[in-house]
């Protein structure tokens, strides 16, 4: 459902291509990855990797913010990466385009943050 990854320094949080933004259970488990990496993560640098996304639901974008707050109060960054035109598009909508940069891959994401 997902992965977790630690490359550079940075904690990396993979969407596997089995997670599906309207099953409540995977993103019930998503959820609770994302925000303990973002309680946990040592140095508190987050990217999110979308790239196995195509559809996200309100409640994933409510998981995403429920993370960025987390890894804020510890003084971190987070970024997303790999996110497809129809997710940048509801982001850019939502206006939370704004909290987070989102970049083309995992690598880029992970320089930016390093």
């Amino acid at each position: 459902m997902s992965e977790v990854i630690r490359q550079s320094g940075v904690t990396v949080v993979e969407l596997g291509s089995s997670y599906d933004a309207l099953d409540e259970e995977a993103l019930r488990v998503f959820g609770e990855t994302l925000v303990r990496e973002a309680e946990q993560a040592d140095p508190p640098k987050l990217v999110v990797d979308m790239s196995n996304t195509t559809y996200v639901a309100s409640s994933f974008l409510e998981t995403l913010v429920r993370a960025w707050k987390r890894i804020k109060q510890r003084g971190g960054a987070m970024a997303l990466c790999g996110v497809h035109d129809l997710c940048v598009e509801i982001l850019e909508i939502t206006h939370l385009s704004s909290l987070w940069p989102i970049y083309s891959t995992r690598d880029q994401a992970i320089d930016a943050l390093k």
